[in-house]
């Protein structure tokens, strides 16, 4: 049987596995997003705090995926259920570059636009919302976009705990030698990442030429 015979005897199947990636790897950034937007804000407002928090999610960037999904199963809630578990580790990993990127974006915004906007009266709060998130937004993009395609990758490792995903392709070809098995949870990965890649990147550059 040849691989493309074998993606259409089976497409029922990997199109189950691409909805639960996509699934595992959507709410892992939803997730990143919400937390790493506000630390990379915090780490603009208060200095001091920039090496502990980067600090930490390069260290968690360290951890191999395997080992992160380790040290997070003992703890409560989180290891009753494998998608819970996954999706912590995954979060965890996307955290860096939309932390950094935030911080980025932010401190680069030119101190003269900043200076012009405190001169007309603005307060912190509109500074950041209505001048520096707005100039930032390419940038932080960006770490939106690098932290999109990493998830993806990564999550095909949360197969190895029960969790779905394309990765159960990938490690039942593994087990029984078969190529095409891997490439049934490879391909269909790849596809996605790419996707997302090349989606958030005509975002990127559109915000960018539109400032």
């Amino acid at each position: 049987m040849s691989l493309v015979q074998f993606f259409l005897h089976n497409r029922a199947q990997i199109l189950q596995l691409t909805i639960e990636h996509i699934w595992l790897a959507g709410i892992s950034m939803l997730l990143a997003i919400a937390i790493g937007l506000p630390l990379g804000i915090l780490v603009t407002r208060r200095p001091w705090l920039n090496k502990p928090i980067l600090g930490s999610a390069n260290v968690a960037e360290t951890i191999p995926s395997l080992a992160l999904f380790g040290f997070l199963l003992p703890v409560p809630w989180l290891g009753d259920r494998a998608e819970r578990l996954a999706i912590a580790a995954l979060t965890i990993y996307a955290l860096l570059p939309i932390i950094r990127n935030t911080a980025a974006g932010i401190t680069g915004v030119d101190p003269a636009v900043r200076e012009a906007a405190r001169g007309m009266g603005m307060t912190d709060r509109q500074l950041l919302f209505q001048v520096e998130l707005p100039l930032a937004f390419s940038v932080i993009l960006a770490g939106v976009r690098v932290a999109t395609v990493l998830t993806i990758g990564i999550a095909t490792i949360a197969a190895a705990i029960g969790a779905g995903g394309l990765g159960e392709f990938i490690f039942r070809g593994l087990a029984m030698v078969n190529d095409q098995l891997i490439l049934a949870g490879a391909i269909p990965a790849a596809v996605l990442a790419i996707a997302a890649d090349l989606i958030l990147g005509l975002l990127e550059r559109r915000f960018r030429f539109a400032r």
